[in-house]
Parts: structure tokens; C-alpha cells; sequence
């Protein structure tokens, strides 16, 4: 079972000169992604008790998702703004004293013994006392089970810089694999080449770093060479939630290949690393077909 960590909210979805309230986040979309591929996931985060607490619990439901781990609260449900230009979403955070935000360190669970790995990522990792909870769950567990970890870095979500790529700093080195954008490897070193952030990140430990460029496709960063899987090419409605399920497909198929572990990963190969890539840009081309975060159940996964 893949434990998917970090944070859930409500997206406000601008919508006939209105906003219509869609259930989101990077982690979330991930877990929901790995139950529809069909995929043993659970996720790990606390949902309020408040209506929309309700609406994210519905299709992590859906999906087959465990969510036995999730604590409830009074505390209220975080809510992001979204804007689209040209199909690309921006977000606003309303996060102040929510549900997740004020997850402590003292509050991670004994994890059960069927999870088999842990997925990390979003602004769940940026303020505290949630991020220093998630950085806890990571040092507790991180030893023996494997961790994908995506920070999704919004620059304008960022109080602290320094502390905050420090923190990054510190659970990309606890991490296996490492899945970051362009603009998360510039923000993380300006000024660099993104080949030259890719060896800064890679000589921290991880055994894979993950590379994502929209419609160029994806990249696997190791000890070998370089592997490429093309982007699909698709009508896209907007890019919520693509790489939040790109992520899935790539654990999903890493799971399936019997390679989602510390010694699997530790003699992967480059075929593996090519049908894991492949599995998450189709999934990925799905989700971007249709509005929202969105993304595909196996039925609709190419054969």
C-alpha cells in the first residue's frame, strides 16, 4: 500500500463568472490517482468536520482509498483561488489556522505494516506546524520505506525562503525519488542550469530525479543515462492535477514491476525507468483532456 501524506483542500474554480468548488490538492490528487489506476493506497492528512470535509472524503471513498489514518477536526478546510490563463492554473491560499495546517509532529501515526512506500509533496512541506509534521513522518519512516517526494514549489506560498529550501534540503535528502518541474529547479538554484540543479540534487542521494516539462515530456535522472518519455499530444482543457497523477502512474507502475522498494530501486533499470515514465505521461494526458483534477481509473488507462 503507497501512503500518500500531505495536503487536501477545496479548489475555487472560476466558472461562468462564478467559482465552483472542486476537491484538490497535490498530495489528494495523487491518492485519488493511485486508487483509480487501481492501485492499494491509503492517505494521511486531517479532514474537517466542516461541509467540505465531506466532499473530500467522497471520492478518496470512490477510489478505494484507506483514509483510517486521517484524524478529524473542527478546524476549517483550506481553500485555493484559482485563475486560468491560457489553460495554466494560479493559485491564492486561504490557509490560516485550517484543518491541515495545524497537523504537529507529535500527531503522525504508527503507520500500518502494509504500507510499502510514501508519497510527500506540496505546500503541505511550507509553513508549520504541517511541514515540520510531514519532515517528522519522513525521518520516523523514511529509513526503511521508500519516499517519492514532489515539492510542487509555489514561490508566492513561501514566507521563508532560505528555511524552506533548506527543509528541501533536508527530505531530498531522506528521499528515493525526487520529481521536480523547471521552474521548482530554478527556484530551488537561480542561476543554475537546470542540468547542473539536476547533479546538485542527485549528488544529495536520491536514487531517481524526475524531471516533468509539460508538452515535452518527462525525464529520469539516475546513475545511468538520461531516459525520456514524450509527452502525449492532447486537446488540453487545463493542467490541474497533471502532475499529481503523473506522479501516480509512475509509483503505480513501480509498484506493478516489483521494483517499489529500497533494494528495488537500488538496481533498477532503464526499461523499468521507461514503462514507470510512460505510465505517468498517460495518465497525465488524461487528466489534462478534461477540466479539473481529473484524473483517469484504469478502464481508461491505454491497454
Amino acid at each position: 500500500m503507497i501512503l500518500c501524506a500531505g495536503e487536501s483542500l477545496i479548489d475555487m474554480v472560476p466558472e461562468d463568472g462564478a467559482f465552483r468548488p472542486l476537491v484538490g490538492g497535490s498530495v489528494y490528487n495523487t491518492a485519488i490517482a493511485l486508487g483509480r489506476l487501481g492501485e492499494p493506497a491509503a492517505y494521511f492528512w486531517p479532514i474537517s468536520r466542516d461541509p467540505f470535509g465531506d466532499m473530500l472524503l467522497r471520492p478518496l471513498s470512490e477510489a478505494g482509498v484507506n483514509t483510517d489514518l486521517c484524524p478529524r477536526t473542527d478546524r476549517l478546510t483550506t481553500l485555493a483561488l484559482v485563475t486560468l490563463t491560457g489553460g495554466e492554473a494560479r493559485y491564492s491560499f486561504y490557509d490560516e489556522g485550517s484543518a491541515g495546517r495545524m497537523l504537529k509532529p507529535d500527531d503522525i501515526p504508527t503507520l500500518p505494516g502494509l504500507v510499502e512506500a510514501i508519497f510527500v509533496g506540496g505546500i503541505s512541506l511550507v509553513p508549520d506546524p504541517c511541514g515540520a509534521a510531514i519532515e517528522a513522518l519522513i525521518e520516523k519512516d523514511g529509513g526503511r520505506l521508500p519516499v517519492m517526494l514532489d515539492p510542487n514549489i509555489r514561490p508566492f506560498f513561501i514566507a521563508d525562503a532560505d528555511a524552506y529550501r533548506a527543509r528541501l534540503a533536508r527530505l531530498i535528502g531522506q528521499a528515493d525519488i525526487v520529481k521536480l518541474s523547471g521552474d521548482d529547479l530554478a527556484w530551488l538554484y537561480p542561476g543554475e542550469s537546470p542540468d547542473a540543479a539536476i547533479r546538485k540534487v542527485l549528488e544529495q542521494g536520491p536514487r531517481l530525479v524526475l524531471q516533468t516539462g509539460g508538452a515535452a515530456g518527462a525525464q529520469a535522472h539516475w546513475s545511468g543515462e538520461t531516459v525520456a518519455a514524450p509527452a502525449i499530444r492532447v486537446t488540453v482543457a487545463d493542467t490541474i492535477g497533471a502532475g499529481d497523477t503523473f506522479n501516480a502512474g509512475v509509483l503505480a507502475s513501480l509498484r506493478r514491476q516489483g521494483v517499489l522498494s529500497k533494494a528495488g530501486l537500488a538496481a533498477i533499470t532503464a526499461e523499468q525507468i521507461t514503462a514507470a515514465l510512460t505510465l505517468g505521461t498517460q495518465a497525465a494526458s488524461i487528466t489534462v483532456s478534461r477540466p479539473g483534477a481529473n484524473p483517469p481509473w484504469a478502464h481508461e488507462m491505454p491497454a
